[in-house]
């Protein structure tokens, strides 16, 4: 471990290779005050500030510190990103419980209401880019939780199809801040590697929220009520779970590392030295608009954008349709929905053998491809099979949903490769509001004129997925073509500079371009 003792109190951000000084002038005792530098990290200044030893946080146990830190925040997380799914999926799940018939919904309402919610998801993604930086990740999760499920339990007094539309909108704004709050709270306590697996665990909330929704949908159809209808109900009740664990989510996740009362100082200090190897950073308020400007211009973002709407656009068919889908085969509503929970399996098995694969190989191009395979061949079942072959029709919408292992390994890429506060922000913020558009067009590849098979949709969804993995072959070569140009530049390998100067680009508030130190993952 570094000794961060003796790094000199004064050092500041580094301008055109040399270092500033951030000295202040003698105070009235005649000793130097360290005023805070609006380019330096809040980690860096709680390192330069701290009495802990070098000794004390070395002798910190590094694995037993991260099963500590796991049992803390990765439960709540993987609650928070469940219940994100089960509320936005009550939708399909309701179509099949009456709700269609009781609001009088005609045409493509259905599919209006599902991309409503995305359209409004993604308009909220704009101030949540800046808000981020400014707030406290967790803390803007917790509440947005909360007010998600309020609008999820008020859903249940739509009485038409202009009552839901405004429901499903404000539940969209609400969940815009979910995934970009998770993904920059993950990051800010986890190396790289350590980030993949620890994404997929909570992303298997969404493997759980669809055997949960399926299980829930079929035990709310057996509930007969004269006054209130059973989706009804079920709304109601899991808006209600929603706000309790968005309590749980403002109340038990901490702004920071550094604000986390369950570590002693000396593990706090030892957890801050072993993520410094991100070089991202854990927090720095500053918003630079030079940073958003490279954001714009950065390769790496347009391809994993167009990455971004491929995979989703396949996603948004099968988590608004898959269960009506199902019931197009023939099955009853209340079978339709527990024939939708093998999907959560797929979908959970999928994020854990990607996440735990990429923490022991790395090449997450080579999984991203690797996840689209199924989804190919699912694609494909679901297309060209004859409508009879209702087991084979089944097991494609199952495969389809090993697409899902994908879009965490696409955010955690987003994490890994993009430093700079601000603009990292903000790209996990266009991330997350890619996912949106992909999103928005896959419902509306659901026709009413082309009910009940939904050919051309199908054919969609394997397009799609052949195309998200062409691109992820792309980004990765794209990586190693910028790896290779920043050494070929004379900055040298990673390796070699880091022994040089191992504390240059950790705390800066410096861009993946402008650190010399950093390198892409692949």
């Amino acid at each position: 471990m570094e000794d961060f003792k003796a790094i000199d109190v004064n050092d500041g951000p580094i301008e055109n290779g040399e270092r500033t000084s951030t000295q202040a002038a003698p105070d009235r005792n005649g000793t130097h005050a360290r005023p805070p530098n609006r380019e330096l990290d809040r980690a860096r200044q709680y390192i330069l500030d701290s009495s802990v030893t070098e000794a004390n946080s070395s002798a910190v146990d590094l694995p037993a510190l991260r099963r500590k830190i796991d049992w803390r925040i990765v439960p709540i997380m993987f609650c928070c990103y469940m219940m994100q799914f089960v509320d936005k999926v009550l939708l399909n799940f309701a179509a099949v419980m009456g709700m269609t018939q009781q609001l009088k919904l005609v045409g493509n309402n259905l599919s209006n209401a599902a991309s409503a919610f995305f359209i409004a998801y993604l308009i909220a993604e704009i101030p949540t880019a800046f808000i981020l930086q400014k707030v406290s990740a967790a803390k803007w999760l917790g509440i947005n939780v909360a007010l998600w499920g309020i609008a999820t339990a008020c859903t249940a007094a739509a009485k038409d199809y202009r009552s839901l539309l405004a429901a499903r909108i404000f539940l969209g704004i609400f969940e815009a801040a979910v995934a970009p709050s998770l993904v920059l709270i993950s990051s800010q306590w986890y190396t790289k590697s350590e980030q993949a697996p620890r994404f997929s665990l909570w992303y298997c909330g969404v493997g759980a929220g669809q055997i949960v929704g399926g299980i829930l949908s079929y035990a709310f159809q057996q509930v007969k009520h004269q006054s209130i209808a059973a989706w009804q109900i079920m709304f109601i009740i899991l808006g209600i779970v929603t706000v309790i664990v968005g309590i749980g989510a403002f109340l038990i996740i901490p702004d920071t590392p550094l604000e986390a009362k369950f570590l002693s100082a000396a593990e706090k200090l030892a957890l801050l030295n072993h993520v410094s190897v991100n070089r991202t950073g854990i927090q720095n308020k500053n918003y630079k608009l030079s940073q958003l400007v490279e954001m714009l211009l950065d390769p790496q973002l347009y391809l994993m954008t167009i990455l971004t709407v491929l995979i989703s656009i396949s996603s948004g068919v099968i988590t608004t349709y898959s269960a009506t889908l199902i019931r197009n085969f023939g099955f009853t509503p209340p079978i339709a929905a527990l024939l939708n929970t093998p999907s959560g399996l797929v979908s959970i098995a999928s994020s854990l053998i990607v996440g735990y694969g990429i923490r022991h190989t790395s090449n997450r191009w080579a999984w991203i491809a690797a996840a689209c395979i199924p989804g190919i061949i699912g694609g494909s079942l679901m297309s060209f099979l004859p409508s009879r072959n209702r087991a084979g029709l089944l097991v494609g919408i199952y495969m389809v949903n090993a697409i899902t292992a994908t879009l965490i390994v696409i955010f955690q890429w987003t994490a890994s490769n993009v430093a700079g506060h601000t603009k990292r922000s903000a790209s996990v913020a266009l991330i997350s509001g890619s996912f949106s558009v992909g999103n928005i067009i896959g419902p509306q590849t659901f026709q009413a004129k082309d009910a009940p098979q939904y050919i051309p949709a199908k054919i969609i969804v394997l397009a799609t997925q052949a195309g998200g993995a062409l691109f992820a072959v792309i980004l990765f070569l794209y990586y190693l073509w910028a790896n290779r140009r920043k050494e070929a530049r004379g900055l040298g390998s990673a390796e070699a500079a880091t022994a040089e100067n191992d504390e240059y680009g950790k705390w800066e508030n410096l861009t993946d371009r402008q650190n010399k130190l950093f390198r892409y993952v692949y």
